[in-house]
């Protein structure tokens, strides 16, 4: 090194060090503190749908909620995405599926969730085939429509006939007589195994929703999700469906929670209103870093016109953060 260099770096390391501009990773200037105009809090939230089951809620026939006429208004009312119901659906053609998505598309929402029903809780195994033959096509509808996710269901033991009066009994029912629990486990983690394959191959993660039958507490749920033990079967929490110990199930869910289900009740439930308190539910999900959509189902009687831009208002303030 010549001459000159060397007192070059000599004489600007002298300068550097009078200015307080250190090399040192421990020294230098102290990093300003969050909220400061140098370092200002980022603003979190969670994205928020919301189903189309919200706008029918199985009043009347279908065609008085088109899932077209669900898609307009979940994005004039300024949701971020939207949650097929399957049944709410004119068609499983093609055409029409692709009709949607071009339609969802264009609004700005993204299809975010499929909710679908099947239950495997049939001691005949023939009975059980076609529950899964039946999952694997839904599993490939959500696959035309691009969804990530499709909501599943454990199924019951159809004991009580009438689902006012299982509501009524707080989703309790007797089993079927001469048959177990245990086996109604071993019949549904057969059957959602089989599915698993379709998933995998499809991209279409399954989410076992705590709803009624053996997914009516967290154990349940859990007990089948954690058999299986794969990436592809996660859970759907649905904040509506705990009868009791609401938040100690919602906390057991939530490490394997895929979508959160949010109900609301303006105007009185339809069979029940729950008290919930979504600024507790998202401490909850934010404490297992949940960055995942919060689906709106508007399960009340009052107008959903003017109850589901409530009900988002309300999980829009629960679900944002600063960090």
């Amino acid at each position: 090194m010549n001459t000159s260099r060397r007192s070059f770096l000599r004489t600007t390391g002298l300068a550097a060090a009078a200015a307080g501009i250190g090399f040192s990773c421990s020294g230098g200037k102290k990093e300003p503190e969050k909220g400061s105009a140098d370092n200002p809090k980022r603003i979190r939230r969670n994205r928020i749908g919301v189903s189309t089951y919200s706008f029918w809620q199985f009043n009347g026939p279908k065609e008085n909620s088109p899932i077209e006429d669900c898609i307009d208004k979940a994005a004039a009312m300024g949701f971020d995405g939207i949650e097929f119901l399957l049944r709410q659906m004119a068609s499983e053609e093609n055409s029409y599926l692709q009709k949607l998505k071009r339609q969802a598309f264009h609004a700005g929402l993204d299809i975010m969730g499929f909710s679908t029903h099947q239950g495997f809780i049939y001691p005949e195994k023939k009975t059980r085939d076609e529950q899964v033959a039946l999952t694997i096509q839904q599993i490939e509808l959500a696959y035309q429509l691009g969804i990530p996710t499709m909501r599943l269901n454990t199924g019951r033991w159809n004991t009580t006939k009438s689902f006012d009066d299982l509501m009524a009994n707080k989703g309790i029912e007797p089993n079927i007589e001469g048959y177990t629990d245990d086996q109604g486990f071993e019949w549904v983690i057969d059957s959602i195994s089989q599915c698993i394959p379709t998933a995998e191959k499809c991209g279409v993660v399954l989410g076992l929703e705590n709803h009624w039958g053996l997914g009516r507490t967290a154990e349940g749920v859990l007990r089948i999700v954690n058999a299986i033990n794969s990436p592809w079967l996660q859970i759907t929490s649905d904040t509506g469906n705990f009868l009791e110990k609401q938040y100690e199930q919602l906390e057991l869910m939530a490490p394997k929670t895929f979508l959160v289900q949010a109900k609301t009740y303006f105007g009185g439930g339809k069979w029940y209103t729950l008290d919930i308190d979504y600024k507790r539910v998202a401490e909850i999900f934010r404490k297992v870093d949940y960055r995942g959509y919060v689906s709106l189902e508007f399960e009340g009687n009052e107008d959903p016109l003017t109850a589901v831009p409530k009900s988002l208002e309300v999980l829009r303030e629960a679900f944002t953060w600063e960090e």
